[in-house]
């Protein structure tokens, strides 16, 4: 099973300290040359070490696919240019808003997103246009914060265990993939502050137990990874 377990800045939490794509992944400029390396195995992916408007909640401020990266107004222009250093055919929107956790509002792949349903108007538009999907307003679990409640992949979604049906349903017809549910780190139901993945692996908090990271590999589709 392709899942690694890994800790950022001394905490499990590692879902609100970087991001994974298809192709990239960002993470604090602490980390270590070793995390990197089993980010690069377990992703199969291009590592950015990064801050995000000079602060290391890279996964709780930004939202990706492989189309494109959404960031708040606060970016500094040299952290753009690292991403776009790293990955040129990126696109990119920097958001003129007052809301800075995107990380937190949009849950994407490359097939769709569900967005918090505060996001409207040009910050919907905006965030359509970078990802290059349809992008829909939604909830998980009743909560609107559905980036940090789920983690999505192009094989799968795995969400908070309050999980409504319409919800589930809607995730399912918007991500194209199938939903579970299932917690991180030993219990939390923020499936999206305690695991990062993609299609080739996915890397949880390293108080992820036995038993969720079974329900993680067969909801991510990662079984057959080996």
């Amino acid at each position: 099973m392709a899942i690694s377990l890994l800790g950022f800045l001394g905490t499990a939490s590692i879902g609100v300290y970087s991001l994974a794509t298809e192709e990239i992944a960002i993470v604090p400029p602490e980390t270590s040359e070793a995390k990197v390396r089993r980010l690069e195995e377990c992703l199969r992916v291009k590592v950015l070490k990064t801050l995000i408007g000079e602060s290391v909640l890279i996964g709780a401020l930004t939202s990706a696919n492989s189309n494109g990266i959404v960031f708040p107004h606060y970016v500094a222009e040299e952290e753009v240019d690292a991403v776009r250093s790293l990955a040129p055919d990126l696109n990119v929107a920097v958001m003129e808003t007052k809301r800075t956790a995107y990380g937190n509002m949009v849950l994407a792949n490359d097939k769709g997103a569900i967005a918090d349903p505060r996001l409207m108007g040009k910050d919907l538009a905006n965030a359509t246009d970078v990802l290059g999907v349809e992008v829909v307003s939604g909830e998980i679990a009743g909560l609107p914060y559905v980036g940090s409640l789920a983690t999505a992949t192009n094989r799968g979604v795995l969400a908070h265990p309050l999980l409504k049906e319409e919800e589930q349903q809607l995730l399912s017809e918007v991500l194209k993939v199938p939903v579970d549910v299932g917690t991180v780190n030993c219990g939390i139901p923020y499936v999206g502050t305690g695991l990062i993945a993609n299609s080739h692996g996915a890397v949880a908090g390293y108080v992820t137990t036995g038993p969720e990271l079974f329900i993680i590999g067969q909801a991510l589709d990662l079984v057959k990874e080996g």
